[in-house]
């Protein structure tokens, strides 16, 4: 049996319970904040253009031509101080004070808004940032998906339904834009990337990105950073399926092979076909299958299935066993003995797992 099945068995139980609540992967609304600032700025030049219409118009009348207009008008509210352009009348003095005192107060406006949009926008980033950060932090036995393509994607819709923590690692930063769940950006085959998404205390890693030798370095990163780590990693030929196998995954999935069979399997029994579909990724439908693990110390431990009255106990059907060594014993009689290390595949709604569940934990785990 791979790595890691048997607490990935365990904790599933618990994931389904209820999480914590999960992060937000981008602030709505300081992205809201920074389109107000950068239409006040708009307004705020498209005033200053006024100002300098108004200013340059003004000094026509007063007697200069339209160069010498404009120029006296962009150093008057510049506040440059060169010499005057004209005759310096009094209506000349009460016209240029007006327009110091519009012009230099639009131009600090403009100014603030600037600084405001440039500074805190990045200090809310990275403010934000340290949030997501702390809260990668808290999880535990949290999955990390690498790459976030259209596979990535589908495996983090599929892991939020079932209400699993999530963190993603991808280095384009196109695509953490997208992202939903808590994210870290960079080369998931970098330790540092993976300390921060937090890899010692996750359940799980997927490499999911579109190159096999991407998923191969990840795969033998991770698993030298963590030997119990369960790594599902995808493969796009079969000839990378055996390097990802010795790089350290415990299961190698093949997306287009799998699209493949699916589809066969609807064309010749697609009701079959539909039906375990349903029951496996549909959380709406009130019957589903799992996997419940035999831990040692387990009460049904050495108990033949007739002896431990599963199905009178949860209403729970086991519809096979998996071997500690990876075989499946499937449709088993009821002669069946379990034993610690195999994991028990039922069918049943979620009370019935549920008490399945419970029925197989070793006495000192019931609370």
């Amino acid at each position: 049996m791979g790595r890691g099945a048997t607490r990935r068995t365990r904790l599933r139980s618990r994931a389904r319970s209820g999480s914590r609540s999960r992060p937000r992967a981008r602030p709505r609304s300081d992205a809201a904040e920074g389109l107000s600032t950068s239409r006040r700025l708009w307004r705020g030049l498209v005033v200053l253009a006024v100002v300098l219409a108004i200013g340059t118009f003004g000094y026509v009348l007063l007697g200069l031509s339209p160069l010498d207009a404009a120029y006296q008008t962009v150093t008057t509210v510049g506040t440059v101080g060169f010499r005057e352009m004209g005759a310096v009348t009094t209506a000349w003095k009460v016209f240029t004070i007006v327009v110091v005192l519009a012009g230099a107060s639009i131009v600090l406006y403009n100014l603030g808004v600037m600084i405001e949009l440039l500074v805190e926008g990045r200090l809310t980033d990275q403010l934000w940032r340290r949030r997501m950060q702390r809260d990668i932090d808290s999880f535990r036995d949290h999955v990390i998906i690498c790459g976030y393509g259209r596979v990535g994607q589908a495996i983090a819709r599929s892991l939020d339904t079932a209400g699993r923590d999530v963190v993603v690692i991808d280095s384009d930063p196109a695509r953490t834009r997208l992202i939903s769940q808590p994210f870290v950006e960079g080369d998931a085959g970098d330790e540092e990337i993976l300390t921060q998404a937090g890899v010692e205390h996750a359940s799980t890693l997927i490499a999911a990105t579109e190159t096999d030798a991407a998923n191969v370095y990840i795969t033998l990163t991770a698993r030298a950073m963590c030997p119990d780590l369960f790594i599902v990693a995808r493969a796009r030929i079969d000839a990378a399926e055996a390097k990802l196998r010795q790089a350290g995954a415990d299961r190698v999935v093949n997306p287009q092979l799998i699209g493949g069979g699916r589809m066969a399997a609807l064309a010749l029994q697609p009701h079959v076909a539909e039906f375990l579909d349903i029951v496996m990724h549909d959380g709406n439908l009130e019957f589903r299958l799992e996997e419940v693990a035999v831990d040692e110390g387990s009460p049904l431990a050495g108990a033949t299935l007739r002896d431990a009255h599963l199905r009178d106990r949860t209403g729970a059907m086991v519809l096979a066993l998996r071997q500690a060594d990876g075989t499946f014993v499937t449709n088993p009689t009821p002669d069946e003995a379990m034993a610690p290390g195999q994991v028990l595949i039922a069918i049943g709604t979620g009370d019935q797992l549920a008490a399945l569940a419970a029925a197989a934990r070793p006495p000192a785990s019931i609370r």
